[in-house]
């Protein structure tokens, strides 16, 4: 609980824009509520037979749960350093736009991925996460980013990124849900450029080196 708490310091002593707040308070109340009620996890967590019964509310709810109180604070605190620069280039309803179709297609990619994997079971807000952070990339193409230990240019984090996530799909048993981080970065990538084109299009060169990898998993995936 006191781990919980330190979000919350954080976001007082930091400007966090409210619909940011909105959203880290969501998954800290609905977490800590499936840390304490596990029928209420289950109930909502991501979950293949689930969905193949009919309870699409899994596709977000899952969004809002979190194994443990480390996964929700590493969710948020990803969260927390990409959110405002996205907010402030897009306004507070074009991020709920970016948010929740990453959301909702990271777990739909899952559902098709492993469709066959009745026991297939998942929750976190990754999907969702990944995508502010590909929209971030997208229109500040120059932060610097680590992947792993290694500076270096946002555009170039993302390529490594995505090359990794589908490689780990197939290649790594390490519980991550990896197929939510690829189709939550595929689809802050494309919403972010429908959203805001003018912005987005100034940044062609970095579009260009993102879309290797997606036409790549595209490709492989036919």
């Amino acid at each position: 609980m006191r781990q919980i708490y330190a979000i919350f310091d954080i976001i007082y002593v930091f400007s966090v824009n409210s619909v940011a707040i909105l959203i880290i308070g969501l998954n800290i109340f609905l977490s800590y509520k499936g840390f304490r009620n596990r029928i209420f996890f289950n109930k909502y967590k991501f979950s293949i037979l689930g969905i193949r019964k009919g309870e699409k509310i899994r596709y977000i709810s899952s969004g809002f749960l979190h194994v443990d109180t480390t996964h929700l604070i590493i969710n948020m605190f990803t969260f927390y350093f990409f959110v405002d620069d996205v907010i402030f280039r897009v306004g507070e309803i074009n991020f709920l736009k970016i948010y929740f179709s990453s959301l909702i297609f990271g777990n739909w990619l899952t559902y098709r991925l492993n469709i066959n994997k009745l026991n297939y079971n998942a929750v976190g807000a990754s999907g969702a996460v990944m995508g502010i952070v590909y929209s971030a990339i997208l229109l500040n193409p120059d932060m610097t980013l680590f992947f792993f230990i290694l500076p270096m240019p946002g555009y170039l984090f993302g390529l490594a990124y995505l090359f990794y996530s589908i490689y780990s799909m197939k290649k790594v048993n390490d519980n991550i849900g990896h197929e939510a981080h690829l189709g939550g970065a595929i689809a802050g990538f494309f919403t972010t450029i429908v959203i805001s084109p003018s912005q987005a299009f100034t940044n062609s060169f970095t579009i260009l080196i993102l879309l290797i990898p997606i036409v790549y998993f595209y490709i492989k995936s036919k």
